[in-house]
């Protein structure tokens, strides 16, 4: 059995992201799989060569909305299948789900909405919470091994968020989306690959632009790999990069003993 690594990142602008050296620290990581999230940007406006690295296979599922949203996947292997969206009209439209299906393993780039600019928004969060729910109940039934990655905009417990107390009505931090998570990693059954091998309770992956919040290390854990029990296992190791900054949210990689 040999390595395979998934990178997830959320990259608040792929062509900011490039800039900032992303591609170059990619050609570094040896991944098998990339899911990115936030690319902020059309296909058509990503003609560069650098996007479109020779070491693998690229797809990318924009927003209609110019300048928002929008995830992609790079595979070194072709996958099977490249599934974009999942069939609702305004999710697909923020491009916020693209799969890509090798063998009977199917490797997810997600995007869950963000609650925090209005209430409006909010609301819009919880219905796609509610409306994953059976979703997720789906794929878990159906025999295939899952490693959905991305920003999930949620942090969980008090150990994946630095000002745990001053957050507990912000979004991303309230009662009604940790219990969702709960549920998640509870009676559905999927498990949170980083905290298999790492259970440091200073490990984020975002961090406000804000004050100091990047020097000081007053994150957030919002970024996960949720993977299906088949894969823990599997799992060998988790780490968040953080030597030189691409985004306002860090790289998560994460290494496991399966044959893509």
């Amino acid at each position: 059995m040999r390595r395979m690594r998934v990178i997830s990142l959320n990259l608040n602008g792929i062509r900011s992201a490039a800039r900032k050296g992303f591609y170059a620290w990619l050609r570094r990581q040896a991944a098998d799989v990339v899911c990115l999230q936030e690319l902020k940007a059309q296909v058509d406006q990503l003609n560069e060569r650098l996007y479109w690295p020779p070491s693998f296979n690229c797809y990318y599922h924009p927003a209609e909305k110019k300048g928002y949203s929008g995830v992609g996947i790079y595979a070194r292997r072709e996958p099977d299948e490249v599934i974009e969206g999942l069939d609702w009209p305004d999710f697909d439209a923020e491009g916020r789900w693209i799969e890509a299906r090798f063998g009977q393993l199917s490797v997810v780039s997600l995007y869950l909405p963000s609650g925090s600019s209005s209430e409006l928004r909010q609301q819009v969060k919880f219905d796609i919470m509610a409306r994953l729910t059976p979703r997720l109940h789906e794929l878990r039934r159906s025999g295939r091994e899952y490693i959905i990655c991305g920003d999930w905009n949620i942090a969980h417990t008090k150990d994946d968020i630095k000002n745990w107390r001053g957050n507990q009505k912000n979004s991303g931090f309230l009662p009604e989306e940790r219990a969702w998570l709960d549920e998640l990693f509870g009676p559905l059954g999927f498990v949170d690959a980083f905290r298999v091998v790492n259970q440091a309770s200073d490990e984020y992956t975002w961090w406000s632009n804000r004050g100091q919040a990047w020097a000081k290390n007053v994150g957030w854990r919002i970024d996960y790999q949720v993977v299906t029990p088949g894969l823990r296992d599997c799992i060998t190791g988790a780490s968040i990069y953080r030597n030189k900054r691409f985004s306002d949210h860090a790289p998560l990689l994460v290494d496991y003993d399966y044959a893509l």
